[in-house]
């Protein structure tokens, strides 16, 4: 199970340059306390001590993967260049994710570990996009939201297939597909 939270600041200048330059990088900054976040690397999978948040003693949901990807823009002048620079960052909401302590088991771990990489594989869709766009001064505060919103669309979307086909880890043939399928998904993603 999933929840997506995100956010994005955007500062411009009311500069005009002849040139716009743009420079795409991974964060490890958002509006979260460094506390409450985990951000996304291929070295660190999640843990169940990761999840902190109360579980819901309700329904038969066994935990809760809160994650998500966001970006932050602001525009410099570099003299007659002006610079655009997006960071972008995926991470995992420790404080609102949750297990039940009777659930804690590998298989579900790895189904929530799964939300986090399709977190991560919206994130570089959304960064493969903007660097294959032409943003130009006139067109970055409609474009830049527009792919933002673009790409959350499709993580969500992706999230509640996940779920939906694999009824939330329950069905362990389509889980087994949804496993391989995400695995080659983040292969091409991380180097």
């Amino acid at each position: 199970m999933k929840y997506i939270f995100f956010s994005a600041f955007i500062l411009f200048s009311s500069n005009v340059w002849s040139q716009l330059v743009t420079n795409i990088y991974w964060s490890d900054q958002s509006g979260l306390p460094v506390s409450e976040a985990i951000y996304y690397s291929q070295d660190k999978r999640l843990d169940w001590p990761d999840f902190k948040g109360a579980p819901n003693t309700g329904g038969n949901i066994a935990a809760i993967t809160t994650s998500g990807f966001g970006y932050k823009a602001s525009m410099k002048n570099n003299g007659s260049k002006g610079q655009l620079n997006i960071g972008i960052y995926c991470y995992f909401n420790k404080d609102k994710s949750w297990v039940k302590s009777n659930k804690k088991t590998d298989y579900i771990l790895n189904h929530e570990q799964h939300h986090f990489d399709i977190s991560f594989i919206a994130a570089n869709l959304f960064a493969d996009k903007l660097k294959n766009t032409s943003v130009t001064i006139t067109n970055c505060n409609s474009l830049l939201p527009a792919l933002y919103k673009e790409c959350c669309d499709l993580m969500n979307k992706m999230q509640d297939d996940y779920d939906g086909q694999t009824k939330n880890g329950q069905v362990k043939e389509i889980q087994e597909k949804w496993d391989s399928f995400l695995n080659k998904k983040l292969a091409t993603f991380i180097k």
